[in-house]
């Protein structure tokens, strides 16, 4: 099956992440949000960053202008028009199986569907959908223009046809693809999640403070961002349930989410996307 046009759903920090980087790989791209208001910040974000990767000389006239063709729709109706659909919503598994339900029902039956997933199963999502066979994991990396790696996961009933064209697009996008099993946090998660759950466990007990303990990663294991940097990045929100999940279905201690984080997500200080997590930021710049 050849890929062509790309449905991106989900306007946030990844989906407009992906779909950019789709346009500029020459597929015809259309993203999808629920939230008008989303979908033109989505649109700005997209423009300054081609034109910043312009700017470098990473990108081409032509790329450039191909994201400024996305088109920005409101309903899901517009899947009909595509190859192949990436869901990129927030990491709610009832939204996820609820979004996954309704691709299904609206995509040609030839339509691989993806999902963005940092660990959800896959076999779960597919296993809600009459195609399971055409149901698979794409987690690309924040942010996506520039990091290279996706990770590929099959589910029980994934096809070898479908993962081999999900590895042919990710080559197509500029990326690295990396096939993982579907296991809880999948390889990227399973590491480092725990890895910053352990940098907030330090923080909470007072083994250094946030600069102290981003500084010694950095300079120390040679990390471009400290871990409590990187979990600001991320979303606090999100390391928590990726934690929560790895504790409930791996069942092992060393998965406890650190009490510190549970607050600050109570306290809704989620990192970069609320302004205020284990730094400040300015949410107008």
């Amino acid at each position: 099956m050849q890929i062509k046009h790309i449905f991106v759903t989900g306007a946030g920090t990844m989906g407009n992440g992906i779909a950019q980087t789709a346009a500029t790989s020459g597929f015809h791209v259309t993203l999808m949000d629920i939230d008008q208001q989303q979908l033109e910040r989505a649109r700005e974000t997209m423009q300054k960053s081609a034109d910043r990767l312009l700017s470098r000389g990473k990108l081409s006239e032509e790329q450039r202008a191909a994201v400024d063709q996305i088109r920005l729709v409101s309903e899901l109706d517009a899947v009909r028009e595509a190859d192949l659909a990436i869901e990129a919503a927030t990491e709610n598994p009832e939204l996820k199986l609820k979004i996954f339900a309704d691709l299904d029902r609206l995509a040609r039956p030839e339509v691989i569907l993806a999902s963005n997933t940092s660990s959800i199963s896959i076999t779960k999502i597919g296993g809600g959908t009459q195609r399971p066979d055409r149901v698979i994991g794409m987690h690309f990396m924040n942010p996506v223009p520039l990091m290279r790696l996706v990770e590929v996961i099959r589910g029980l009933a994934t096809s070898d046809e479908t993962t081999g064209v999900i590895l042919d697009v990710c080559r197509k996008m500029g990326k690295e693809p990396v096939e993982a099993k579907d296991s809880p946090g999948f390889i990227s998660n399973r590491i480092l999640c725990p890895m910053i759950n352990e940098a907030i466990f330090a923080l909470q007990e007072g083994v250094g403070d946030a600069k102290a303990i981003d500084t010694v990663m950095k300079l120390g294991m040679n990390h471009p961002m400290g871990p409590l940097e990187l979990c600001d990045l991320i979303g606090l929100d999100v390391v928590l349930y990726v934690m929560e999940v790895l504790h409930r279905d791996l069942g092992e201690d060393k998965y406890r989410p650190a009490s510190l984080l549970r607050r600050m997500v109570d306290a809704g200080h989620l990192g970069r996307k609320t302004g205020r997590g284990f730094y400040e930021y300015n949410r107008g710049l």
